[in-house]
């Protein structure tokens, strides 16, 4: 086992890639994929927070669904990380790193009723695919054409997560006051 600490790549430096993309443009879709990164994990955490904290008679549709969407937040995320570091940059890593980047708020350590929590959720979602969609376009405008797809993916699933969540706060309901 090596004793001696090297650091490979500094966080925050890019390097030449052999994707064949600008350095300055490489620099720029890394920052967009990094609060990317940071988005998607703050809603994985909240979603898990959720799926862990359901109760009610419709606990185990929400539960599964949660549980679910919370698994496509965190596959996500993973596609962002690696296309990154494919571009030469260093994917953020931990929840400091997280906070740091993310341009959503989660909300607080309580534990809410269930409407209100997916209340929560819908709006972080909607802030994440405006996000994405921005950098989608920052992508393509760049001719990043891979990352605006990889992006373009990722949107599908996360718009369909949060049409579902729409679904789960209508007000009609077979459960009886």
């Amino acid at each position: 086992m090596a004793t001696q600490e090297h650091v490979r790549r500094e966080f925050g430096t890019v390097e030449e890639n052999e994707l064949r993309l600008d350095k300055e443009k490489s620099e720029q879709v890394i920052s967009a994929l990094n609060q990317d990164l940071a988005d998607t994990y703050t809603l994985y955490h909240q979603l898990r927070k959720h799926h862990w904290n359901v109760e009610g008679a419709e606990f185990r549709d929400l539960h599964l669904f949660l549980g679910d969407a919370a698994e496509n937040a965190e596959a996500a995320a993973d596609e962002i990380a690696e296309r990154a570091q494919a571009l030469g940059g260093t994917p953020i890593a931990g929840g400091k790193a997280q906070e740091e980047h993310a341009s959503v708020e989660p909300e607080g350590q309580d534990v809410y009723d269930i409407r209100t929590s997916l209340e929560n959720d819908l709006e972080m979602f909607g802030d994440v695919i405006e996000s994405l969609r921005d950098h989608i376009d920052l992508a393509e405008n760049l001719g990043d054409h891979a990352t605006a797809q990889i992006l373009r993916e990722i949107i599908v699933q996360t718009e369909e997560d949060a049409h579902h969540i729409e679904h789960y706060l209508e007000d009609d309901t077979l459960v009886l006051d």
